[in-house]
């Protein structure tokens, strides 16, 4: 079936995902994102590198722009939770790339832009 946000579904649905940039946040290249979309819905989790364990929730909000709420536990046992806007696009080998404006909402604060490639299957 073929949706406003079919694009979003086809390019994240039970794909993984590493940080290719992110100056300000705690992900690294070692915190691995596994998404999975139904409808407009999007869930997932993290972890990996300073984040013990981490979940998020969220919505597509057009064909190729999304929204979500995550949290997190890092490796020190901190909680945090934070909010991001983002834009699902495709790199030059064909591979689903992620961009964020994203901000803490609790346990820290400030933000930042941070950037994400699909893994390999």
């Amino acid at each position: 079936m073929n949706t406003a946000f079919s694009h979003i579904s086809e390019r994240m649905n039970n794909r993984r995902f590493a940080v290719a940039q992110n100056a300000h946040g705690l992900s690294d290249v070692s915190t691995v994102f596994h998404y999975h979309v139904e409808d407009h819905a999007i869930t997932g989790t993290y972890q990996g590198g300073h984040i013990h364990q981490g979940h998020l929730v969220g919505r597509a909000t057009g064909p190729d722009t999304i929204e979500l709420l995550y949290q997190c536990i890092t490796t020190e046992g901190e909680l945090l939770a934070g909010w991001s806007r983002g834009t699902v696009g495709v790199d030059h080998a064909g591979r689903t790339t992620l961009a964020f404006v994203w901000g803490w909402l609790s346990g820290a604060t400030g933000g930042g832009e941070s950037s994400y490639v699909e893994l390999d299957p």
